[in-house]
């Protein structure tokens, strides 16, 4: 049985290995917005929300999520564009989609997209420079064939994780052949999210089965699998992950705890790999989640969006200085965002956020993006 993905409310606590001291203390919360400001993403119909984000330059960038959720309603694929001064809506009104899970993309040539369909079936959808179109690849419309994440090189390699068989896999092709890999050897497990190493490695995240509940996956492909230890938890899932190296890993996520009225909030995860062992880092907050992972310049993780519970008055992240992570607040107005990702604009020092302007996919709540300049 697949597991729903905790979002929005929904999150939970690290309880996995931590062997040794803490090599990293969160700090205490900043008074300001450190360069983040607010930039308006009109055009959705709420409830809507912005699931992940991601920017090839400073002039491009597309935002994915759902829109249209109200009562019994699944809601519908929603897309956003960057033309370097707004956010437009893409019209997708060719696809029958109820949400769009992931985006990437390098350029306007190389940039895809993953989603839900109305169906049992993912579709693999291909930017053509105005809309999103679905692309041919094996297994497409099978029962039971689900794409949740998806990845691009700067080779133009594409690579997307989900299932197939009942098994989790990744899909891997150049836009034009496409092939499925080994499955992941380890049951009961779920692939949300695809990352690309320095050294050409694959990363997924997600989350496997474990007793009456689930652990946090973190697992390595690079022509064969190697899968980490478990972040152990009672109901924990991966949602991002950087590599900066094999022995440099960071995970972050929530533990939904066991227990409670649906949608409670849970606690917010965040672990680092050195190669031997997961060891526990405090966030700096204990009720809530933590979503996205973005690196800097140097290739080292240096911002995580989150959600904080307990402080909704501004949207939360963690930003890294040297060896310590500092909580920063977002910037002033919005009503008690909730930020599902966060990415940086390559080859520059800025970044993009993206999720709602509320901390539940439910009216009146809107599509939400933030923007840091240093």
């Amino acid at each position: 049985m697949r597991r729903r993905r905790f979002v929005a409310g929904m999150a939970g606590a690290l309880s996995g290995i931590a062997l040794g001291a803490d090599p990293v203390r969160a700090a205490t919360a900043a008074p300001r917005a450190q360069g983040w400001q607010a930039v308006p993403a009109p055009g959705s119909t709420p409830a809507s929300q912005l699931r992940r984000i991601a920017a090839a330059t400073t002039q491009l960038a597309w935002a994915v999520g759902e829109e249209g959720l109200a009562g019994p309603s699944r809601g519908r694929a929603l897309a956003m564009l960057w033309n370097g001064s707004t956010w437009t809506k893409t019209d997708l009104s060719h696809l029958a989609h109820s949400r769009l899970s992931d985006v990437a993309g390098t350029s306007s040539a190389s940039a895809w997209s993953v989603g839900m369909p109305t169906g049992t079936a993912s579709p693999l959808l291909r930017w053509d420079g105005t809309t999103w179109r679905p692309a041919a690849f094996p297994g497409q419309g099978e029962s039971g064939v689900r794409l949740d994440g998806v990845a691009v090189g700067a080779d133009g390699q594409v690579w997307a994780c989900g299932s197939r068989g009942g098994a989790a896999r990744l899909l891997h092709g150049d836009g034009q052949q496409w092939r499925w890999l080994d499955p992941l050897p380890v049951a009961g497990a779920s692939l949300y999210r695809v990352v690309l190493g320095a050294s050409g490695e694959v990363w997924v995240a997600g989350d496997q089965a474990s007793g009456g509940g689930w652990s946090g996956l973190v697992a390595r492909w690079n022509g064969t699998w190697t899968v980490l230890p478990p972040i152990t938890g009672a109901r924990l899932s991966v949602s991002d992950l950087h590599p900066a190296g094999p022995d440099d890993v960071w995970a972050v996520g929530t533990d939904a705890g066991v227990g409670g009225p649906p949608g409670r909030p849970g606690n917010p995860v965040l672990g680092h790999w050195d190669g031997t062992a997961w060891t526990r880092v405090q966030p700096g907050f204990v009720v809530g989640s933590l979503t996205g992972v973005a690196a800097d310049v140097q290739g080292r993780a240096a911002w995580i969006s989150g959600w904080n519970y307990q402080d909704q008055a501004r949207s939360t992240y963690l930003r890294r200085d040297g060896d310590t992570w500092t909580v920063v607040r977002g910037p002033a107005g919005a009503a008690a965002p909730y930020l599902n990702d966060v990415t940086p604009v390559p080859g520059t020092a800025g970044y993009w956020s993206a999720g709602m302007t509320g901390s539940a996919p439910f009216p009146p709540t809107e599509a939400y993006t933030e923007r840091f300049e240093a």
